[in-house]
């Protein structure tokens, strides 16, 4: 199961550590400005510069724990890759479960056994949409049979074979 859009093992790293990034910072700044807005004070100058301040303030941080994820899941990814020589969804799955067990590891080995099993949970079920949407719409893409005619509407059968009369 080749992915063509997507760079080559080594490149991937830097590319996905860069959109999660991305993410992190686009997701981190609409949440932040929502929980700075509503945290503020009365007003609605000082409303807009709390958002601002808390954008400011932690967006940074979200994006880089994003990062951190993105590129410790490409990581291992590209490993699995290596080391079981085919490119399938166990491996998203496999790297899912590693990154959030690697991740959590400071916290004991309870914290990164859970970690570990939510994010190869959610890395199957992000994977098994993903099959299940790739199959119903590869229905439409496969060859139709053409309609077959209805005998009852040809008529009587005429001396001749080949030819048909409509009554």
């Amino acid at each position: 199961m080749e992915e063509y859009s997507r760079e080559p093992c080594p490149w991937r790293i830097v590319d996905d550590c860069g959109g999660a990034f991305t993410m992190g910072l686009i997701g981190g700044g609409v949440f932040q400005s929502i929980k700075g807005f509503r945290n503020a004070p009365s007003g609605i100058g000082r409303r807009f510069v709390g958002s601002l301040t808390a954008i400011k303030s932690r967006s940074p941080i979200i994006a880089g724990n994003f990062a951190v994820w993105g590129g410790m899941f490409s990581t291992i990814d590209c490993a699995l890759i290596h080391i079981r020589k085919k490119e399938d969804p166990w491996n998203s799955i496999i790297s899912g479960a590693a990154t959030g067990g690697i991740l959590a590891a400071r916290n004991g080995l309870p914290a990164m056994a859970g970690s570990a099993f939510i994010g190869g949970m959610l890395l199957a079920l992000i994977e098994g949409v993903g099959i299940m949407f790739t199959r119903l719409s590869a229905e439409q893409f496969q060859p139709q049979l053409p309609p077959l005619e209805d005998p009852s509407q040809l008529g009587p059968m005429q001396s001749n074979p080949n030819s048909y009369s409509f009554q």
